[in-house]
């Protein structure tokens, strides 16, 4: 990989301060990873790089017709001082396969964890130390032929980028949701699976219809049946039936709408080594809205990279408004939560070899 080191990289105080504010998106580390691709050539050496803006042409194939996709990952301190990826190659197949949906090149995988620990062994020092802080890092790639011609394009660059982050929602506190009856989020035979940005700009529109409810996210519900329950907004939900060491965790099965979360993917397996059992269900709104009002769903919550877990209190609809429990977050959801937080920190044993260190 060729290496342009940035001249202007934060001095350590300096950039321990940034880090130390937390946050989501607030800054970069000092560096980049650029990659090209074109149909004649293939992908081009990468080049670690310092961050800073991109030069395109006006008529970019991406700005007209949305060819991008994107990844989110997390690099985590340890115990001894070391950074860890986890589970980077799930990061690197879904990467692939929303590649192949929207007609990009699709990355070798080597190349793509390449990549990412390059970037992470020379930013290292925007790593956080403290538990549930992390690196965030955010892979993409878009169409840069330039052109209007409606067709897949011949060239395409990739891009990583990473920033210091906190935590995404507060996870002392379950967030509210809307039940959207009047958007949907994805279709058979659509986008839904893949990591893509037309996905995102999509479901803003009912996002904004939530924050009117005066709710935090959006759940969606499928699009041909119009019951049956899905996302909450761009992370995946869990349902938790009945209490204690009999509790079972369910999720929305994977139908081709949805996408295929890492962290769900993570969830089943923790809650299993938790001793609780498992289901890939199918569970329409009316499951749900009896399930609370019977007490057979005790919590709920929502997962995803970025805010790893977050509790559900309070839903609302056309149908009505429920709240699960007392409202407040769940003992298993946040049993789940912290076990999960340890492994990808270090704190406890990886028995499924998902942690990778990189330095």
């Amino acid at each position: 990989m060729k290496v342009t080191l940035n001249p202007n990289a934060k001095d350590a105080a300096t950039r321990d301060a940034l880090v130390a504010e937390g946050g989501f998106g607030k800054y970069y580390t000092d560096h980049m990873v650029v990659c090209e691709w074109t149909e004649k050539d293939g992908w081009a050496e990468p080049e670690l790089k310092p961050y800073g803006p991109l030069s395109l042409d006006p008529a970019t194939a991406v700005f007209h017709y949305g060819q991008e996709i994107f990844e989110g990952m997390k690099a985590y301190r340890q115990p001894d001082g070391s950074i860890s990826l986890f589970r980077p190659d799930a990061n690197a197949k879904r990467f692939a396969n929303s590649a192949k949906r929207l007609a990009l090149p699709e990355m070798p995988e080597a190349l793509f964890l390449e990549t990412v620990e390059t970037l992470v062994k020379q930013d290292a020092g925007w790593v956080p130390n403290k538990i549930g802080e992390s690196l965030y890092i955010r892979p993409f790639m878009i169409a840069t032929e330039v052109g209007l011609g409606v067709r897949p394009t011949n060239k395409a660059t990739y891009i990583l980028i990473a920033t210091p982050a906190g935590a995404y929602f507060d996870p002392s506190k379950a967030v509210s949701v809307w039940i959207s009856t009047e958007y949907v989020r994805a279709a058979q035979g659509g986008t839904g699976e893949a990591k893509c940005g037309g996905n995102y700009a999509a479901s803003l529109v009912a996002q904004k219809a939530a924050a009117k409810e005066g709710c935090d996210q959006v759940v969606w519900i499928d699009a041909k049946e119009r019951k049956w329950v899905e996302e909450m907004g761009g992370m995946n939900l869990y349902f938790v039936k009945g209490k204690g060491a009999d509790a079972t965790v369910i999720t929305p099965k994977l139908t081709g709408t949805l996408l295929p979360g890492i962290t769900r993917d993570s969830i089943l397996s923790v809650a299993k080594d938790l001793g609780y059992k498992t289901e890939e269900v199918m569970l329409s709104i009316d499951d749900w809205r009896d399930g609370v009002s019977s007490g057979e769903i005790t919590e709920i919550f929502a997962c995803g990279t970025a805010a790893v877990v977050s509790p559900v209190g309070t839903a609302k609809s056309n149908m009505g408004t429920w709240v699960t429990g007392d409202g407040q977050p769940g003992v298993i959801t946040m049993q789940i939560r912290n076990h999960l937080l340890a492994i990808q920190h270090g704190t406890t044993s990886d028995t499924h070899g998902w942690v990778r260190k990189v330095c």
